[in-house]
């Protein structure tokens, strides 16, 4: 494979990887806006955000691998971070609306009034 042929195809990859995060990246903030309630607003951005949030840090570790002359893994560790703080984060705010809700008398917490 040549030197071109390997540029065009790292440029393909990347441009994938950038198109699939920003998609999901949109699809989550739509979700965010559109979404009925609390628990349903946490859940779509939670999940599709990370994964758009994902998409483009693999794009930028492919591209500065490919461009800047070594492995680049500062993005691996920022993906680490992000997988491991958004779904925590996101389990101790529904706790907190849950507990919320039942310390005014809500009622059940499986139902939204």
């Amino acid at each position: 494979m040549s030197g071109g042929n390997a540029a065009v195809w790292s440029e393909l990859l990347i441009g994938f990887f950038i198109i699939g995060g920003a998609s999901f990246a949109l699809i989550g903030s739509i979700g965010l806006a559109r979404l009925p309630d609390f628990f349903s607003r946490l859940h779509g951005p939670t999940k599709a955000t990370t994964l758009g949030v994902g998409g483009t840090l693999i794009a930028s570790s492919i591209y500065f691998s490919v461009h800047g002359g070594g492995l680049s893994l500062h993005e691996l560790l920022i993906m680490f971070f992000l997988f491991i703080t958004a779904p925590v984060s996101a389990h101790l705010l529904a706790k907190a609306a849950l507990h919320l809700r039942e310390s005014r008398g809500g009622g059940d917490a499986g139902t939204d009034r």
